[in-house]
């Protein structure tokens, strides 16, 4: 269980900035579909969440369970109980699906309950495998080498039902998975989320993992800021009149069409 506030945070990559004063606070057991146009920042704010070194925090504060984790590597926020299912998972040659998810589990036991504990991973593990209707042989196969897509998008729930955090952040699971799998990925999140209490961030551009992960809130981020909140109906309104509608409620004007707007009343 546990509470993310985030406080007037803004933040950077290579001196541009993405996210421009984000205040936002997800209690555990919720379900925050994170909505946007591309290039709003929905990625960014996951991989700040999480301290990726690629983006700078230049204000703000994030804490989770009154914890400020600007101040604690990735691997320290990893183990006080966040999690995030990559867009793009990496690679790893060399470390087998087995060993990597091992040894994050390790992290977080003592030498004792190592040693003893062998054998309920290996059972744990395999019956993940088992539930996600993934090939047993992943298990000892480096780290999504060779993977297809969807092969890459499960090894991250994969990981997320062996690690079992308290807060996962999902950025768009269910991209290169068919509709199988879509439904299969859901419903083992879904398993997690009331086993747990979890709460949970999720990123996806598609009404149908919404269908099975139902949001309890809604919350819509463009360019860098967070313009809507609403219930599970503000997804609805979306699917039917697009961002753009929000856009002009918010009185958001695009770069482009600003310039168009200009060079017309430079024409009259």
């Amino acid at each position: 269980m546990g509470k993310l506030v985030i406080k007037d945070l803004w933040a950077s990559a290579q001196s541009t900035e993405i996210l421009k004063g984000i205040n936002l606070e997800i209690d555990s057991n919720e379900v925050v579909a994170l909505m946007g146009p591309n290039g709003s920042g929905k990625s960014t704010l996951a991989y700040v969440i999480m301290g990726h070194p690629a983006y700078k925090v230049t204000k703000g504060e994030i804490y989770y369970n009154d914890v400020n984790i600007l101040e604690l590597t990735t691997d320290e926020r990893a183990r006080l109980g966040l999690f995030l299912a990559m867009q793009n998972p990496y690679e790893i040659n060399g470390v087998t699906n087995r060993d990597f998810i091992k040894q994050a589990l390790d992290k977080r036991q003592t030498e004792k309950s190592r040693i003893v504990s062998y054998y309920k991973f290996a059972v744990k593990l395999d019956k993940a495998i088992e539930e996600l209707k993934m090939d047993k042989d992943l298990a000892d196969r480096y780290v999504n080498e060779s993977f297809s897509g969807g092969e890459k998008k499960k090894n991250e729930i994969l990981q997320m039902k062996m690690l079992e955090p308290s807060f996962s952040i999902l950025d768009e699971i269910d991209s290169g998975l068919d509709v199988d799998a879509v439904r299969i990925v859901s419903e083992n999140i879904n398993e997690l989320k009331e086993k747990n209490n979890m709460g949970l961030v999720v990123i996806s551009h598609y009404h149908r993992l919404y269908e099975y992960i139902k949001p309890t809130r809604v919350v819509v981020l463009i360019n860098g800021k967070i313009v809507k909140e609403g219930d599970s109906s503000l997804m609805d309104y979306i699917d039917k009149f697009g961002f753009d509608s929000i856009k002009k409620e918010a009185g958001i004007v695009d770069e482009v069409t600003l310039l168009e707007t200009c060079a017309f009343k430079g024409a009259k």
